[in-house]
């Protein structure tokens, strides 16, 4: 299975946040840190933020900071808010695709076992079990 690059820097930004949850993350640096375009950062923040997972303060001393512990966000459902939309073949998508092999194909079920299988794994896990390790003055 293949994360967009939506999740992937999500879970970084998240991982991050993690690792320091007293800090709070302007967009600038985070956006400088990841190699990232403001504008695709603002875009990921903008969804973790609806989704209550991390919490956004304009101004001085503003920024992204985690909304609750990360002990009690799981990794399987911050996969599932960023990859929403993005089936995992065509075929899953919601019209079916242009899947020349409909009605035929014994492959769908298969994925979507997979997918439920991966997602699973990942419900098991929380966001404070791969926070980063604080950096720490040299």
């Amino acid at each position: 299975m293949r994360l967009t690059s939506f999740t992937d820097y999500g879970l970084r930004m998240l991982m991050r946040m993690a690792s320091a949850p007293d800090r709070a993350f302007s967009t600038a640096d985070l956006a400088d840190e990841f190699g990232l375009s403001r504008n695709h950062l603002a875009k990921i923040m903008q969804r973790l933020a609806q989704a209550g997972l991390i919490e956004t303060r304009r101004g001085g001393g503003g920024g992204a900071a985690l909304a609750r512990p990360a002990s009690e966000i799981r990794l399987g459902a911050v996969v599932r808010l960023l990859e929403e939309g993005q089936p995992l073949v065509e075929c899953l998508s919601g019209g079916g695709g242009a899947c020349t092999l409909d009605g035929r194909c014994r492959l769908k079920a298969r994925i979507r076992s997979a997918e439920a299988a991966f997602l699973a794994d990942l419900d098991r896990a929380t966001l404070a079990d791969i926070a980063l390790e604080p950096l720490r003055g040299g």
